[in-house]
């Protein structure tokens, strides 16, 4: 007979906060209620009124074979198969970057920049899933929106993405900007961004996604450099260069745009770190400016 056999619902929610906590899952009590909500197709409501209803032996075996891999530190995006972000719902597997949280506010600080132009043209330069492509493009409709990527496998991921969603975004398979024509009025990015010294003290979960997708050399800024290069000949008059970067180096690379002729401000998230540079090759006036 199972280990398992004649745990009820709420049993399943102790038992796998337990797991979870032993093998030093970050967010055990969070993921523990995703994964038997899962499992079971209970909502989190459904989680309370049924906490004490039997599991079935099979939707047993479905729990423990899911706690087991995320207690391998899998994670949690991966096991669920798809995730909410932006107002699209996105696949998520090993192919491409999963899309952070704080990424959702560049989706805002894109539509932001979009405010007062009609059918825009937008890039999207490294999509990965298509995230920022496909939001963008579910929030404006009218828009134009190219999305990039040096990953054939990240723009299959893409793709289906759009399927699902039903949204028409153009895919191309391109190192950075390399082949694509514009001109676009925003140029949106999040680039890997991370030193490359930070792939040793990295999360466990860190290792299921692309290293392609984290690391852009010592200062992590060897894909922002060439991409604002690339951008000059693609941006239209009054157009906007917008880049997720981490908060160590986007002030630095801030400053070396400036220099280069750029007018650019750092923005920050939504807890004050210094993530997202907004950046303009000519008078356009940037928000508090």
């Amino acid at each position: 007979m199972s280990a398992h056999a004649g745990l009820t619902v709420q049993d399943w929610l102790r038992h796998a906060e337990r797991q979870l906590a032993g093998a030093g899952v970050p967010s055990p009590g969070v993921d523990a209620r995703a994964l038997v909500g899962f499992a079971l197709g209970l909502s989190p409501t459904g989680l309370l009124l049924r906490g004490g209803d039997s599991v079935a032996p099979e939707q047993a075996q479905r729990l423990a074979e899911l706690l087991a891999r995320r207690a391998a530190r899998v994670p949690l995006q991966h096991l669920l198969g798809t995730v909410d972000w932006g107002g699209v719902a996105l696949q998520v597997d090993g192919r491409a970057l999963i899309p952070r949280p704080e990424t959702e506010w560049l989706l805002h600080l894109s539509l932001e920049a979009l405010t007062g132009l009609n059918a825009p043209r937008v890039l999207d330069v490294g999509t990965g899933t298509g995230a920022l492509a496909l939001g963008i493009k579910a929030a404006r409709p009218d828009a134009t929106v190219t999305a990039t990527d040096l990953s054939g496998d990240a723009l299959a991921l893409a793709r289906e993405n759009a399927v699902l969603n039903g949204l028409a975004v153009t895919f191309v398979q391109a190192d950075l900007l390399l082949g694509v024509n514009g001109p676009f009025d925003l140029i949106v990015s999040n680039p890997p961004y991370l030193p490359v010294s930070d792939r040793t003290q990295a999360q466990a979960e860190v290792r299921f996604d692309p290293d392609l997708a984290l690391y852009a050399g010592p200062d992590g800024l060897d894909l922002a450099r060439p991409l604002s290069a690339e951008a000059l000949g693609r941006l239209a008059p009054g157009g906007v260069l917008l880049l997720e970067l981490d908060p160590r180096n986007a002030p630095v690379f801030a400053t070396e745009l400036r220099a280069g002729g750029w007018t650019a401000r750092v923005l920050p998230d939504l807890t004050g770190r210094e993530r997202f540079v907004r950046a303009s090759r000519n008078s356009e006036r940037m928000p508090g400016v």
